[in-house]
């Protein structure tokens, strides 16, 4: 069973002003009308639903749903407003997905709560008819995702562009983003799928979230991977050309972030970049304190690490 001397907290605020040592003091205002929001957040799981061998290797015992899940339970306990969100990879990368095809991952999520998802490039693994198949019978949480045009492929009505969740009297926005698939995955795999501009498809819907739909909090669920020397659309493009987008959670690039990075976004407001690794060895936590809707600070950020069984 897991116990609270089972994982290590790796945290770090790396940007001065990030860290508050008084967020209620710092927004000005004695407590009156703020509310508190957590954020749990996954990357590249991989379809690792175990923890890994106890073979002495680095990772020995670390992982595994059962971990995960016992530390979400605990931070749900402790926190009354959790978001719990996943940026895409849930499959490949163990004999679970050979021989199940996703449904064990996408039961597991669902079981413990999930928020929301979006698809990186490995979900199109077993072909986008199995995706869309296993997401329609398994996936309690939505799918979303707004830079691939899935008209005309089993997807089309098994995705949302974006989405509105609800979190005491706040109203927080969720889109997402996914890589290029031309070149690194099969065109089989997944057929007639249209690859977007992920900067102008996720500002759009992040304007729509923010003016429209009244969101105070807009968050982008991105597989685009976190930064490239190339220049290749990037996380950190993706904050920097944006003009609507608060919080990118990352994946793709396996980076285990100790703190989120921060950027300045098109109007010079602040955005906050984070990722988690792989494997499901490490859980995101980012503790947003709001005043009076929109006006918000980072209060803590959290890498913990998930560990499951132990090496005696």
């Amino acid at each position: 069973m897991f116990r609270r001397r089972q994982f290590i907290r790796e945290s770090g605020l790396a940007m001065a002003g990030l860290a508050l040592p008084n967020p209620i003091s710092a927004l000005g205002n004695s407590g009156k009308g703020l509310q508190r929001l957590t954020i749990l957040h996954t990357n590249d799981v991989h379809s690792r639903l175990e923890p890994f061998p106890l073979d002495g290797g680095s990772n020995a015992g670390r992982g595994g749903v059962a971990a995960r899940s016992a530390l979400i339970r605990k931070i749900r306990s402790e926190q009354e407003h959790v978001l719990l969100l996943d940026a895409g990879d849930i499959f490949q990368g163990t004999p679970y997905f050979n021989i199940f095809k996703g449904e064990p991952e996408l039961k597991a999520m669902s079981l413990m709560g999930y928020d929301a998802a979006t698809m990186g490039n490995h979900d199109f693994d077993a072909g986008i008819d199995n995706f869309a198949d296993q997401s329609a019978a398994h996936a309690r949480f939505p799918i979303v995702i707004s830079n691939y045009d899935f008209s005309g492929t089993p997807m089309e009505h098994r995705y949302v562009p974006r989405k509105v969740i609800r979190k005491g009297d706040l109203r927080i926005g969720i889109t997402g983003v996914g890589i290029e698939l031309e070149g690194l995955v099969p065109k089989q795999l997944y057929g007639c799928t249209q690859y977007l501009d992920p900067i102008a498809a996720a500002d759009r819907q992040a304007e729509r979230l923010r003016r429209k739909e009244g969101c105070d909090f807009v968050i982008c669920l991105s597989h685009l991977g976190d930064a490239y020397k190339e220049g290749k659309v990037s996380d950190e493009r993706l904050a920097h050309d944006t003009e609507h987008i608060d919080l990118i959670i990352g994946g793709h690039t396996h980076r285990f972030f100790d703190a989120p990075r921060l950027y300045r976004n098109k109007i010079g407001a602040t955005v906050a970049v984070n990722q988690v690794g792989w494997g499901g060895l490490r859980l995101g936590r980012l503790d947003y304190v709001f005043q009076s809707g929109r006006a918000h600070k980072i209060s803590d950020s959290s890498s913990l690490s998930v560990l499951g069984k132990t090496i005696d």
